[in-house]
């Protein structure tokens, strides 16, 4: 074996245990602060809620941008896992469903300012969004089509327009504290079910 292939081998395989927790603890304290501080936040914010030091925050993610996009995919991810574990553990498809969005709104607070961060490489956005879509749309399809296989919710509704409806309540939550775009999920939600 020659050195480019060890090279291989090392790239290939995957990070241990307490590795990849120890990101994930880093990419969660992210996504808190951006939460309460916006992407802009200092990274010595980040670092004191993550318990390291901001060398190790440099050293995984040498840029924002970097640290924002893998705070991102992080967060689709989590929601894309979340969608079948609570269609597994819900007592009714609609409740998962219900779960699952609360968990979508509280993805799209956090991704507020992405866009003004990566405005000038439209391109990498662009990637995001198409990311996000393939990950998320077939998971909100996945808890719609069960909701409406128990008759709870009409048959009819598409995943993509649910999604973009909830991501319209969330515009103007971070600039008026008197709304909750929370409550008008789940009046959505609730306005689903088919009625009795």
């Amino acid at each position: 074996m020659n050195d480019s292939d060890q090279g291989a081998g090392r790239a290939a395989r995957p990070k241990r245990a307490d590795a990849r927790r120890n990101k994930e603890t880093l990419l969660d304290a992210a996504a808190a602060i951006f939460v309460t501080s916006g992407v802009e936040a200092p990274i010595r914010d980040i670092a004191a809620k993550a318990g390291v030091g901001t060398a190790t925050i440099y050293r995984h993610f040498p840029t924002r941008a970097d640290l924002i996009i893998a705070v991102y995919r992080h967060q689709v991810e989590a929601c894309a896992e979340a969608g079948p574990a609570l269609l597994a553990t819900s007592p009714t498809p609609h409740a998962a469903l219900g779960q699952w969005i609360n968990l979508f709104v509280d993805f799209l607070v956090t991704k507020h300012g992405l866009a003004a961060v990566l405005q000038s490489d439209n391109a990498g956005f662009d990637t995001l969004h198409a990311y996000f879509l393939d990950r998320l749309v077939p998971v909100c399809t996945q808890l719609l089509d069960a909701a409406a296989a128990s008759g709870e919710i009409r048959s009819d509704l598409q995943a993509y327009e649910l999604m973009r409806g909830a991501g319209n309540l969330c515009i103007g939550a971070d600039s008026d504290p008197r709304y909750d775009p929370r409550r008008m999920v789940e009046l959505l939600i609730a306005g689903l079910r088919r009625p009795h």
